[in-house]
């Protein structure tokens, strides 16, 4: 979709030329939310500028869909594309359904189609279009002007959209929240989207692939897990940060590690003499109990003596519930609270779906690291 080869961007000339971008290739795919990642200064947002021309390209070929960006009418390459920035850039003298359709209007909408447009997208980032359509951007609180940021940025439904830290200046709750929201939005959507950010945390939660800078270079460019877990260098190292392993356990969901079968299930009216037998037999610990396709809770082996009842009616209930898309740090903290090392799983209508335990995680973890000693980062490495 976006493809940058050998990319170079040179300000100034002569002793005083700074070179901002250094021969940058790489591609971002149809549909990819990808991160531009690094610390002020490194070329991100200069990179940024480049794909629309809002700078103009020293060396190298920028395509997007096939054409080069050098070779289109500047105007129509940058209506072509949704953009937003930090500053979110609403003109004050203008409402709220104004600020929303001026790329519409330039394109000449009728005013019909504008207006259908502008409530659609308006009910989208969460905002009742009756209440907000004629407002001002004085009117709004920060977070809801950055949504009518996002808004206007999807105005003409581009398939492409450059954001320049979109969400930067807002205050951590209403940025969390509205993170979420743009994520519901492009699983939605599938634009593919170009994402500028400093920050490590905001990069791993929403981008498909992470292209990391420094000084000009890319260092390194690939999925976040894979980024946290074989890091190229020792600045992505300590760029991504320590608690790597930690930030990992947020993106790996519970449905890629879980047990689909485990064998030590009962149903529910099984006796306690039939399950305890059961446990013996098989050396387990604990059984899942079900009763109707759902997890009742579980029993140990001290439960089963002495009781002749069926074992529903002894099970002890689960402390939380685990879904399948649960981010396994979630998991290890429930687990840490309660001190347990297995909880059972459950499917989008409730049922029981398998069961999750701390050596699964533990081993997932594990794989992902794999052979990282023998390729430790050298410190000296670029």
């Amino acid at each position: 979709m976006i493809t940058y080869e050998n990319v170079a961007k040179i300000f100034g000339s002569g002793p005083e030329a700074v070179t901002a971008i250094k021969n940058i290739s790489f591609e971002i795919e149809k549909g990819n939310l990808v991160i531009f990642l690094g610390p002020s200064g490194c070329g991100k947002t200069t990179l940024l500028r480049l794909t629309n021309r809002l700078i103009t390209l020293t060396r190298g070929t920028i395509t997007v869909n096939g054409q080069d960006v050098m070779k289109a009418d500047p105007v129509k390459l940058r209506q072509s594309m949704g953009y937003a920035i930090q500053q979110i850039g609403l003109f004050p003298n203008k409402t709220i359904a104004d600020n929303i359709s001026t790329v519409p209007r330039l394109l000449g909408w009728d005013r019909k189609k504008i207006q259908e447009r502008v409530g659609e997208l308006l009910a989208m980032v969460q905002l009742e279009p009756a209440a907000f359509r004629d407002r001002f951007p004085a009117e709004l609180s920060g977070g809801q002007q950055q949504r009518i940021g996002v808004a206007r940025c999807l105005a003409a439904n581009p398939d492409i959209l450059l954001m320049d830290e979109p969400f930067g200046a807002i205050d951590p709750i209403n940025r969390e929240e509205i993170q979420n929201e743009f994520l519901r939005l492009q699983r939605k959507l599938k634009k593919t989207i170009a994402f500028v950010t400093h920050d490590i945390h905001e990069a791993i939660k929403m981008g498909d692939k992470i292209a990391i800078f420094q000084d000009g270079n890319l260092v390194q460019y690939d999925k976040p897990e894979i980024i946290l877990a074989q890091p190229k260098n020792q600045y992505i190292a300590d760029f991504v940060g320590a608690d790597r392993a930690l930030k990992v356990l947020g993106l790996l969901r519970v449905e890629e590690v879980m047990d689909r079968n485990p064998s030590n299930v009962v149903d529910g009216k099984t006796s306690a003499n039939e399950a305890l037998k059961f446990l013996e037999d098989k050396g387990f610990r604990h059984l899942v109990v079900l009763r109707g396709g759902k997890a009742v809770g579980y029993i140990h082996p001290r439960q089963l003596k002495y009781e002749t009842s069926p074992v529903q009616d002894l099970a002890i209930a689960y402390p939380v519930r685990v879904d399948e898309d649960m981010a396994l740090r979630d998991v290890i903290s429930f687990m840490l609270m309660h001190d347990m090392r297995v909880l059972a799983v459950m499917d989008g209508d409730g049922n029981f779906a398998g069961t999750v335990t701390y050596d699964q995680i533990q081993k997932r973890i594990l794989e992902m690291y794999a052979g990282e000693d023998e390729k430790k980062p050298a410190k000296d490495q670029e």
